[in-house]
């Protein structure tokens, strides 16, 4: 049984904890190669950063009777073809979901929240057998206490979805005290947030566009990773 009360902490992974875009843009450009399609400009393929992928390809016009061998070509690049330069590892080849860091100063902030006895839970639009895999490999698993995804079926698809299947399985009681704060970088966070009753954090170092944390209702937005554990603890100190 959970104890309670808790202050949780639910954290996006993409652009949040991680920088990830350089393996989901690779990943995306083979996809609509494949698929016979244009590749979008760059602008527009840092915007598959966040939202779930099914998602982009529909706001990128990919007609719905492709959209199943869209998902799947992208999901094989990002999972399992090793095609990609390893950042971390010159001249070895990984799959799209491995270029990717945990970003500079994330590991400090998560240590202190978890010192000062946060409930630190991973709550990710990307679909959870990809999420857990990449937490274990940047050593972002043992930071939490739990990773919480969508699911590969797309019924649980956006971010509101993932934070009520995060709560279920933690067994968030807000009758009990328990509160909560969503931490994120992008629109989805923030909606997501919203539709759960809960303020989103947003994080300025990830990858939304210029107004997108402000417009979308985040009740504050810090540039600066090292400003995080202050601002959670300034958060539930209110």
């Amino acid at each position: 049984m959970a104890e309670h009360p808790r202050n949780v902490v639910l954290l996006d992974l993409d652009g949040t904890l991680t920088d990830s875009a350089p393996g989901i843009i690779a990943a995306v450009t083979e996809t609509f190669r494949k698929i016979g399609m244009t590749v979008p400009d760059d602008e527009e393929l840092h915007r598959f950063v966040g939202p779930a992928i099914i998602t982009s390809l529909r706001r990128n016009h990919v007609p719905e009777d492709k959209l199943d061998e869209a998902v799947d070509i992208y999901r094989d690049y990002y999972a399992n073809q090793n095609v990609f330069d390893d950042p971390n590892n010159p001249g070895q080849k990984v799959a799209g979901r491995y270029v990717n860091k945990v970003f500079d100063g994330i590991a400090e902030q998560l240590d202190i929240l978890r010192a000062n006895g946060y409930y630190l839970a991973v709550a990710t639009c990307k679909p959870e057998y990809q999420a857990k895999p990449i937490c274990d490999r940047f050593g972002v698993t043992p930071m939490v206490s739990g990773i919480y995804g969508a699911s590969k079926d797309n019924s649980r698809l956006t971010k509101e979805q993932v934070i009520r299947y995060c709560f279920e399985h933690i067994d968030f009681d807000a009758a009990a005290g328990d509160r909560a704060l969503m931490v994120g970088d992008r629109w989805t966070d923030a909606d997501g947030a919203v539709a759960c009753g809960l303020d989103c954090l947003g994080c300025g170092w990830g990858y939304a566009e210029p107004g997108e944390l402000k417009e979308h209702g985040c009740y504050r937005i810090i540039d600066d990773i090292a400003d995080l554990s202050t601002a959670v603890e300034e958060y539930f100190a209110k």
